[in-house]
């Protein structure tokens, strides 16, 4: 039973690795801050309209037995929910959008992706130890360091006709690598934040909810502010539409569910199958092309993966087990 909250995230990386190529297909001209507001504005959203449900009927019910399972809370569940948890994993949402974009609106699909999603294990293993005071173990280090030099290795050696604006195949921008970096970082902060709530007993739809139905209201005057023709168009509004409900609403459904029974360390090294995925769909979708190296890259990663998910043998030390 272990096995399937890995599964819950891995397959929410492939949910979230279909972004850049939908932008990049619908071809809309519309803004990184407009389809990112666009984006929580109907998936966070939603996934507020289902916290709220969720919390009426636990609400209204009587047995038990009729809640939402509640992630094990190690002692801490009776501690009353810090508001600011909420908050701060709505900014790290509402930041994350716009970053994520521009990054891939500078550098390409590919390499916006992998340098986001290569900065989010390391950005969330050490914030998880400085506000959990819980280390990543020592089987989390080996696989995320086996998956990052995969990622390195992805991330600088693809091009094609995602490459980045300023230059040929294979042209990084340095503006375009820093909104990438951010983004790590704002995962990172929702992650662990989304994390938290869980430890003091929310469910999961109801810590994704929260966070992401705050950050869908905050981004309103943002979404009003950014939005144009480009997005109320037919593929503007398919684009919004996938980006709301699969890479969005059933994404982070699967996210939290599995977060409640990992640690987000583990939970962030998993979506390392984003980026994975995500230069699969470049090279099949989008024409990109991919040299030697890089393939050994994403074999990199895939092993990384493994050996994060891979049981632990009786015998082995548990601080290589993974959380």
């Amino acid at each position: 039973m272990t096995v399937l909250p890995h599964l819950a995230v891995l397959a929410a990386a492939v949910c979230f690795a279909s972004t850049g190529s939908a932008v990049a297909l619908a071809d809309t001209d519309a803004s990184p801050l407009a389809v990112g507001a666009a984006r929580i504005a109907l998936g966070g959203g939603l996934l507020g309209l289902l916290a709220l449900v969720t919390v009426a009927r636990r609400r209204q019910a009587s047995d038990p037995a009729c809640r939402e399972p509640r992630a094990p809370a190690g002692g801490r569940a009776a501690r009353p929910v810090v508001p600011g948890l909420v908050a701060l994993g709505a900014v790290g949402v509402l930041a994350y959008q716009p970053a994520f974009f521009a990054g891939t609106s500078a550098n390409g699909v590919a390499v916006g992706t992998v340098v986001a999603l290569g900065t989010a294990p390391v950005a969330t293993g050490l914030l998880e130890g400085l506000v959990r005071r819980r280390w990543p173990t020592g089987r989390w280090v080996v696989a995320t360091t086996v998956a990052l030099a995969g990622v390195v290795l992805v991330g600088g050696l693809v091009g094609g006709a995602d490459a980045g604006a300023g230059g040929g195949p294979g042209a990084v921008g340095a503006g375009g690598v820093l909104a990438s970096v951010g983004a790590g970082a704002a995962y990172a902060l929702y992650a662990v934040a989304g994390k938290l709530l869980l430890d003091r007993g929310w469910g999961p739809v109801t810590a994704m909810g929260s966070m992401f139905g705050v950050a869908a209201l905050a981004g309103v005057p943002l979404l009003l502010a950014t939005t144009g023709p480009a997005l109320l168009g037919a593929r503007g509004l398919l684009l919004v539409v996938w980006l709301g409900v699969v890479t969005t609403t059933v994404a982070y459904l699967l996210f939290g569910w599995g977060l409640a029974r990992l640690r987000a360390t583990t939970a962030s090294t998993l979506t390392l199958a984003e980026p994975l995925t995500a230069t699969l769909l470049g090279l099949l979708v989008l024409g990109e092309r991919l040299t030697a190296p890089a393939t050994a890259g994403l074999l990199l990663i895939a092993l990384g993966l493994v050996v994060l998910t891979a049981p632990a043998r009786r015998g082995v030390d548990r601080a290589l087990a993974p959380a």
